[in-house]
């Protein structure tokens, strides 16, 4: 799944929305929706630059281009309407130093969560020394952390490629969401390994992480379940506006609770291994 995502990332890209790259976007509701071939020649010669054409629902559609001023956008408007009558539902226009601003703040707001869940559990399991100590439990934690977010951003890179669906705003408030859920879900395992390793002392590690699991598991996965059938329905009933956002969530949920279970504990079974035999 890494590689997969990595390679989709890498080859395909992002697609990233107006609110990181600049530019404008219109959505219309059309009485009798037209091919986007038909909308793309009736306004082909007012230089909107790439224009996107994303069918949206029964009869609505969004059209994204070039940053246009509200002459352009009012010769849009009567242009469309000469194909079918038409309700307007949004337009919004962002400028390119505004969506490069969006995309430092975003960056810089991400390092920092990530900082803050490092510290969050170093601090948490700071009581811990043995066999590993608590920076360990944090830096696993954000390895796996990393995996839950990377897999998403494979997926929506996949997406953008054949549904010209773009990274927006709404993602990036999903990823953060995420982080700060599956963090949880990874602190109850190793709170559990935690409350084990007080009790059985002198056991072998990896004995007392299996247990762990085998205490947590159905925690861990009815937890999720109940959550996903949550953004399920806000998927399928939510409307447009929410739809990438639950997605990012419905991913981001199962592969973190798969990361919590199958890839940061063994991690750690893994790490103590290496320093037992000082490597």
């Amino acid at each position: 799944m890494i590689l997969a995502s990595l390679t989709s990332i890498f080859v395909f890209g992002l697609q990233f929305s107006i609110d990181f790259s600049g530019g404008s976007i219109l959505e219309v509701n059309f009485e009798n929706r037209p091919e986007n071939q038909i909308i793309q020649e009736k306004l082909k010669d007012l230089d909107l630059g790439e224009m996107v054409i994303q069918p949206i629902g029964m009869n609505a559609v969004i059209i994204r281009m070039k940053e246009i001023d509200e002459s352009i956008h009012q010769q849009i408007i009567l242009r469309l309407q000469d194909i079918s009558k038409i309700d307007e539902k949004r337009f919004e226009s962002i400028g390119p130093v505004i969506g490069k601003e969006l995309r430092q703040k975003t960056i810089i707001l991400i390092t920092v969560s990530l900082v803050a869940l490092l510290l969050y559990i170093t601090i948490a399991f700071r009581k811990i020394s043995r066999p590993l100590s608590s920076w360990q439990y944090a830096i696993i934690s954000i390895i796996a952390l990393f995996f839950d977010v990377l897999i998403p951003l494979g997926v929506f890179a996949f997406l953008g490629k054949l549904y010209n669906i773009q990274f927006s705003i709404p993602i990036i408030i999903a990823l953060l969401t995420l982080l700060g859920y599956t963090i949880n879900d990874k602190v109850v395992v190793f709170d559990r390994v935690r409350e084990n390793l007080l009790k059985i002392k002198g056991g072998d590690f990896d004995v007392c992480v299996n247990q762990s699991l085998n205490q947590v598991i159905i925690r861990s996965i009815s937890t999720g379940s109940c959550t996903l059938l949550v953004l399920l329905a806000i998927f399928f009933f939510g409307g447009e506006t929410l739809k990438y956002f639950s997605l990012t969530l419905i991913i981001g949920i199962i592969i973190g609770t798969y990361s919590s279970l199958f890839l940061a504990s063994p991690l750690l079974v893994s790490w103590q291994k290496r320093k037992k035999s000082g490597r």
